[in-house]
This record gives C-alpha cells, sequence and structure tokens, in this order.
C-alpha cells in the first residue's frame, strides 16, 4: 500500500465507508452494516436503537417512512449455506437518530454522534440553499405569469385598479379554499407592505404561477368578457389547481411552510456568497501563481 492510499484510507471515516446508493442516487446505510461499526454484538439491542429513532422522527415531525426502509440482508451462514435477516435502509437523518439513541459507553458511538451531527447539518444546508434558488426561479416565474395575467384581464375588460384586485382574490379563493390575500398574508403573520409571494415555498410559488398561467390562457382562448366571468374563470382555474396540488400528495397551500426569509432577503445573501466564492477564487488563483 502506497503513502498516498495509506493516508487516503485513514481519512475516510468508517461511517462513509458504509455509505451506499439505490437506484435513485440517494444515499443510506444498511442498519446490520452500522451496528458492526458501532460495536454491537446483539441485533435485538441494536434494534432496540432503532425502534427509539423511529420514536423521535415521528415527534420531530417527521415520516419515519421517507427514513427507515424495511429490508433484508443476505445472512452467510457454514458450508455456504445462505438466510434471509431482518434490516433496515437508513437515511443519513435516520443513521443520526440511531446514534443518538445508542449505547453512549461506546467509544465509536460518540464518533457517529459527531459525524452524522455534521454531515446531517451540512445536507440541511445543502438541501436550504437548493429551496432558495428554487424560490427564486419561482418567484421570477411568477412575476412574469402575472403580468400576462394583467394582460390578458385586461382584455377581458378589467379596468379599475378595483377590478383587478378582486380578480386575483378569486383566484386565490380557488386556490386557498376561499382564502383572499389579505387573508394569507395574515396567516402567514406578515406585515403591511410585505407581499404575500415573497414569502412563500418554492412549491406554493409554482401553484401560483400555474395558477396565473393557466388562467390567463383560459381568458384568451374562451374569450372570456366581463369582470364576473373573469373572477369566476379565475377561481375555477384556482380550484382546479389546489386539487392537482391535493392529488399529487403534496401539502394544499394554505398548509405550504412560510419561509422565515423574504425573497428579497434570499437574493442578498445568495449574492453575497457568489460575490464571497468569487473572491475566494481570485486569491487562490494568485496564491497558485
Amino acid at each position: 500500500m502506497t503513502d498516498d492510499t495509506q493516508r487516503q484510507f485513514v481519512h475516510v471515516s468508517p461511517f462513509e465507508s458504509i455509505r451506499q446508493t439505490n437506484e435513485h442516487g440517494s444515499a443510506y446505510w444498511s442498519a446490520r452494516d452500522l451496528s458492526k461499526i458501532l460495536d454491537y454484538t446483539n441485533w435485538r439491542n441494536f434494534r432496540s436503537a432503532i425502534e427509539k429513532a423511529i420514536i423521535a422522527c415521528v415527534n420531530s415531525g417527521q415520516d419515519p417512512d421517507d427514513h427507515f426502509a424495511t429490508a433484508t440482508k443476505i445472512s452467510r451462514r457454514a458450508k455456504s449455506a445462505t438466510s434471509e435477516i431482518e434490516d433496515f435502509h437508513l437515511s443519513r437523518y435516520a443513521c443520526y437518530l440511531v446514534v443518538q439513541n445508542a449505547d453512549p459507553s461506546k467509544e465509536i458511538v460518540a464518533l457517529g454522534q459527531t459525524y452524522f451531527t455534521i454531515r446531517t447539518r451540512r445536507d440541511e444546508l445543502a438541501q436550504q440553499r437548493e429551496e432558495n434558488l428554487r424560490r427564486m426561479d419561482e418567484r421570477d416565474k411568477v412575476t412574469h405569469y402575472n403580468r400576462d395575467l394583467s394582460g390578458a384581464a385586461d382584455g377581458s375588460g378589467l379596468t379599475t385598479q378595483r377590478e383587478f384586485a378582486v380578480f386575483y382574490d378569486f383566484g386565490y379563493m380557488g386556490l386557498y379554499n376561499g382564502e383572499r390575500a389579505k387573508d394569507v398574508a395574515a396567516r402567514k403573520g406578515l406585515k403591511r407592505g410585505q407581499h404575500i409571494l415573497d414569502y412563500m415555498s418554492s412549491t406554493e410559488l409554482a401553484a401560483n404561477g400555474l395558477r396565473a398561467a393557466l388562467t390567463a390562457e383560459k381568458l384568451r382562448n374562451d374569450n372570456i368578457q366581463g369582470a364576473s366571468a373573469a373572477n369566476q374563470t379565475h377561481f375555477q382555474v384556482g380550484r382546479i389547481v389546489r386539487n392537482a396540488v391535493i392529488e399529487a400528495g403534496a401539502l394544499p397551500p394554505e398548509r405550504q411552510p412560510t419561509p422565515e426569509k423574504s425573497i428579497q432577503q434570499v437574493r442578498r445573501e445568495e449574492q453575497q456568497r457568489l460575490v464571497q466564492g468569487a473572491q475566494l477564487s481570485l486569491f487562490n488563483a494568485e496564491d497558485g501563481e
């Protein structure tokens, strides 16, 4: 074994070495493999830690089915005989919960707690950034779709600011099960001047974008005329989108989580991150000269 190979081997975490990837590209850990790393010789004792972890998962508001997948593992016995034994495929979060409920007297358990705490937090930050990027993208789309919707509503005969406000409320009522824009803002706890679209998750924004895009198309294709007909069209399309969201297994719009940060805050932070990244790259380039 070369010196480089030895250094590489030493720096590979035992918990990372047993990480596997499913057909969807998602990482998972075999509970049986994890039990060996954590120095458990009795599966029953380790399964007790798994059961406690599942309870903790439920108490945290997570669906255990998303993190603890029942599975089987082939056990090899004497004379090449094999048998199937119980196993679980654990997500990184599930591993974090398991090591938190494992035997604290084992030194390797303490190392596992540190490892999965750090990696779980990294995953959370990465997922949060992905959500922020999706929010920015969907917010831009909604701006475009709403501009187009206003043009279609104008073509349907809406003229006054009051008519447009009522028209948009009908769309929200269809999508949010009767809630108007002011009701959505109040439920989100927004202050005066804070726009509801700036405090929506990417899924909620996507639903609103689809509502606006489909309504604009229907107003034009069906040559809808008059404020009353336009309002009912907007309501009906909003209801259709709402039903589609629910049928797809997602939370209805009014139950979508409200982000703590506005889209403006997210944009500023992303811009700052890009600037810092560019500065770091510049310094690295200078160091390499």
